[in-house]
């Protein structure tokens, strides 16, 4: 079986993959996330999992690497992780009742053949409306930091979620469904 590799150091990507019971390593990239102006979400996510997972298959002779890159985007604008506590109250309240969209970018390179597959999902989250205070208490409690658009669907922030259409698991940062799509394509079934 050719093993699988994947390319990112977020616990809730490493639980995903686990709870399929896919066998995997993980080697983190350590490529540049910076994101580029002018560029559409849903292409930019697509280049930042294709980098990942390209710096990855290139240090690998053989497996197929799985690099994923998760933005939220509200009114076409991109929220990567926050950098500060003020950001991510900024965030927060710039997303609370509100509907936004959680774009991740999915590549999976055959580090052998070069071959990829590179795609993203879509899934549309609405914000239930929040005082200040709810927010500020949210963001003490540490779990925006490292996360894009500063919450966790899977965290404390569920009980502000009013609704999802599309990918739960995208929103958790790996869009399930389309990455066994992926894997077919390299002869890997996950039943």
């Amino acid at each position: 079986m050719t093993p699988i590799i994947l390319a990112s150091a977020s616990p809730r990507r490493r639980e995903l993959l686990a709870n399929l019971g896919l066998d995997f390593n993980v080697k983190v990239s350590e490529v540049n996330e910076i994101m580029e102006d002018g560029v559409p979400p849903a292409q930019l996510v697509e280049k930042l999992a294709e980098r990942k997972a390209a710096a990855v298959a290139a240090e690998s002779k053989e497996g197929l690497v799985i690099g994923a890159d998760t933005l939220v985007v509200f009114a076409g604008r991109p929220l990567g992780k926050p950098a500060s506590r003020q950001e991510a109250v900024q965030m927060i309240n710039i997303l609370q009742g509100q509907r936004h969209e959680v774009l991740t970018g999915l590549a999976v390179i055959d580090a052998a053949t070069g071959q990829s597959v590179i795609t993203h999902q879509s899934t549309a989250v609405c914000f239930k409306p929040m005082t200040r205070e709810q927010i500020e208490r949210y963001v003490n409690t540490g779990e925006p930091f490292d996360k894009a658009g500063a919450y966790a669907v899977q965290g404390k922030a569920s009980i502000f979620i009013d609704s999802i259409q599309g990918c739960y698991f995208n929103v958790v940062g790996l869009p399930v469904a389309k990455l066994a799509d992926a894997l077919r394509v390299f002869g890997v079934e996950i039943l």
